[in-house]
């Protein structure tokens, strides 16, 4: 399993706030819902991380 990365955020109290209630709508916890949040505007930008084993598709396949 791959380690995941920890990291300190502070947020205004008003943004956890309804972070929270997001989490909560979605029966998740809120370190999950900020983890969907930023790949979904990862996605929106079009700056998903690359899973493991797969090629940028600008990119030649090998062999």
């Amino acid at each position: 399993m791959v380690e995941r990365k920890k990291l300190l955020l502070r947020l205004d109290p008003a943004v956890y706030e309804a972070v929270a209630r997001w989490a909560a709508d979605d029966l998740r916890s809120i370190n999950a819902q900020i983890e969907y949040g930023l790949r979904l505007a990862l996605k929106h930008a079009g700056r998903e991380p690359r899973r493991p084993g797969t090629s940028d598709p600008g990119e030649p396949e090998p062999g």
